[in-house]
């Protein structure tokens, strides 16, 4: 008899080790679990060498370490010890699933994923969850025998996708920039009057916006434009400053990314699927500069906000001080299509996805 059904409390294995866009997603999925279900108990698969060593342990998770099974992305020597690999642990995963009682395995694709997807399959119910338009191997093998296949956004070349969004953290889904507006500019520094632009390049930042972006500070500053940059803590960035104008503000990193985006009127970044995610929900439009490497996923993962108005694309290579002071500046400075272009962003169905999954995972949990 299903657990559903008696009331027993159902035990949750996410799997979305090595990333924060692997694992930030698992970790809004397991709090959406334990609102839903109180009673439920999550467990966290990783690895030794991952993010979620920190991440997961902080959001009070327990975490079980398996070894990795890193996917070679060409032909090596790498390659032919891939199934002994696997096949250790898958092994060992199977090991914990027994332990800690799983009744679902959820996984969010990466080296964590696929051996959770062998431990499980024919024992434990498997629902997957594609962040990309463009899945990778892991999720494609274990889409293959999943009970359910989330997806993010349309068009996900995945059997049976059922498209619910990215789950994200509450601060974020929740989170009121109007309210917080003059507490997140008192916060950086910033001008609490001047329309604002948020600048990021992933954690690690990335010269290229870095380059752009400061190199339009004087068009920037003439406008009315106050700045919030953050470089990356290996950057460094020295910006004019004009008085009377207001500030330019350059920080390493974002440790408060909810005053940040409260802040900000509009946000010029990359296009990570969790960024583009996080922007949509936020109601921030956005101006979208993709990674320029990878197969393209990023400027994929922009293409449902631009599309609904939400947001503008430009190739990196394309972004100089001039198109920022070109395209950017006219932006910001006008409030009526910021105001059109958040309210097409809202639109884009993030904020619910955390829910949405878990009640999937909680009905997979009862058959």
């Amino acid at each position: 008899m299903s657990k559903a059904v008696t009331g027993v409390a159902p035990t949750v294995v996410v799997a979305g080790g090595g990333t924060a866009g692997h694992i930030e997603p698992a970790l809004a999925l397991a709090d959406a679990v334990r609102r839903l279900r109180p009673d439920a108990t999550v467990v966290a698969l990783g690895t030794s060498r991952g993010l979620e060593n920190k991440l997961v342990p902080a959001r009070g998770y327990p975490l079980e370490l398996i070894p990795p099974v890193p996917l070679p992305r060409k032909p090596t020597t790498d390659l032919l010890r891939l199934p002994l690999k696997i096949r250790d642990s898958v092994k060992q995963t199977r090991e914990v699933l027994d332990r800690v009682g799983a009744d679902v395995v959820v996984g969010f694709g990466g080296y964590v994923s696929l051996p959770a997807y062998f431990a499980a399959r024919g024992r434990v119910p498997i629902v997957v969850h594609e962040a990309n338009q463009s899945p990778g191997l892991a999720n494609r093998v274990g889409a293959r025998f999943a009970k359910r296949v989330a997806v993010a956004v349309p068009g996900t070349p995945l059997p049976g996708a059922e498209v619910v969004g990215i789950p994200l953290r509450r601060s974020i889904t929740s989170l009121d920039r109007a309210a917080l507006r003059a507490e997140a500019r008192a916060h950086f520094g910033l001008d609490p009057d001047a329309p604002t632009l948020l600048v990021f390049g992933g954690s690690q930042g990335a010269q290229s916006i870095n380059n752009a972006v400061s190199g339009a500070a004087k068009e920037l500053a003439e406008a009315g434009i106050g700045v919030l940059h953050a470089h990356g803590p290996k950057n460094s960035l020295v910006v004019q400053e004009f008085p009377g104008r207001p500030p330019y503000v350059p920080v390493p990193y974002l440790e408060r990314m909810d005053l940040a985006y409260a802040a900000a009127d509009v946000v010029l970044c990359r296009s990570g699927a969790m960024t583009a995610a996080e922007v949509s929900a936020v109601g921030l439009p956005a101006v979208f500069v993709p990674l320029p490497h990878g197969n393209g996923e990023q400027a994929i993962n922009a293409r449902p906000a631009v599309d609904a108005g939400a947001a503008l694309l430009v190739p990196d290579a394309d972004l100089t001080p001039a198109k920022v002071a070109e395209l950017v500046v006219p932006l910001v400075t006008d409030a009526a299509r910021v105001a059109r272009m958040g309210a097409a962003a809202v639109g884009l169905g993030h904020r619910e996805a955390d829910e949405v999954l878990a009640r999937i995972v909680l009905e997979v949990c009862g058959k």
